[in-house]
């Protein structure tokens, strides 16, 4: 995925507080809720144009299970959202989340039929985060590990059984949710036509295998270093990251430096080197202070 660092309006809150919201309304009077907010293709031809929005802020189930229901959403939105609009920006984020809404309306509109659920991050949003995050793990119930690729592959299944069981809001959430991945797919890979070159060129996968190894191996040596408190290896490495140090790379803040992660992004970003340097700067061990020794008259 495209790194957009410095576009993050946080536009997950804006979601958060809405999922809120529409959640205290619809205990005012449900019914009522439902006239006004559910998605009705014919409603929106008459100008009710919020309903293509608005349904998608309505939990499922009944009292203490809705409630839960959105604390879920919740819980959800704020982990994959978060992670997604940090790692791609804000307006990415923003248009998945129309893409998908306005496109599981019209499916919706195509076949008739109304819409009042949260379709979005239970299928949309953790489709793509599971792709772009697959080795993440999620912790049901604080005790049982569970990889987020599984957890995307169970809601997958429960979606096309639906569809293929009759459920037409299920055909709705499914068409949202592939059009919204598609979108993702056309950002993530972009096809580049170039001339050949008379020389071979080391493919960019493999540019980026090697950095990492590198990366790797370097970090491995800063963390030997720092352990040993060895003042000449430390200045060695802090010498051949200036050195290998790339011009222009945003870096990450001293909290993210994380080589060590299972995400393995930071060995591959081309800031590491500048990143090395400044960690082995502020962790270097201290030169010890001499003490003098005051003569005591008293001594014979």
């Amino acid at each position: 995925m495209f790194r957009s660092r410095g576009e993050n309006l946080r536009a997950v809150f804006i979601l958060l507080f809405l999922n809120v919201a529409f959640f205290l309304l619809e205990h005012q009077d449900p019914a009522r809720y439902a006239r006004l907010f559910r998605f009705d293709g014919h409603a929106v031809q008459s100008g009710e144009v919020w309903r293509l929005v608005t349904y998608q802020f309505t939990q499922a189930g009944q009292g203490i299970m809705q409630a839960l229901s959105l604390f879920i959403t919740l819980l959800l939105l704020y982990m994959m959202g978060s992670a997604i609009e940090e790692e791609w920006g804000t307006w990415h984020l923003i248009t998945l989340f129309t893409l998908s809404t306005l496109g599981s309306a019209g499916v919706a509109a195509l076949i008739g039929i109304t819409l009042l659920g949260t379709y979005f991050v239970y299928f949309t949003l953790l489709f793509v985060y599971a792709s772009a995050f697959g080795n993440q793990t999620f912790y049901l119930f604080g005790m049982i590990p569970v990889r987020v690729r599984i957890l995307a592959l169970f809601s997958l299944a429960i979606l096309l059984y639906g569809v293929f069981s009759g459920g037409m809001a299920n055909l709705a959430a499914l068409g949202g949710a592939a059009i919204a991945y598609v979108y993702y797919l056309s950002q993530r890979v972009r096809v580049k036509f170039v001339p050949p070159a008379k020389t071979a060129e080391v493919p960019p996968a493999l540019r980026a295998d090697v950095m990492a190894m590198h990366n790797a191996a370097r970090y491995a040596g800063i963390k030997q270093a720092l352990a040993g408190a060895s003042e000449p290896d430390i200045e060695r490495l802090i010498a051949q990251s200036d050195r290998e140090t790339v011009p222009g790379v945003n870096i990450c803040p001293p909290a993210d430096y994380k080589p060590e992660a299972v995400d393995g992004y930071c060995i591959r970003c081309e800031g590491f080197a500048e990143c090395s340097a400044r960690h082995l700067r502020l962790n270097r061990p201290r030169p010890a202070t001499k003490t003098l020794a005051v003569p005591n008259p008293d001594a014979p």
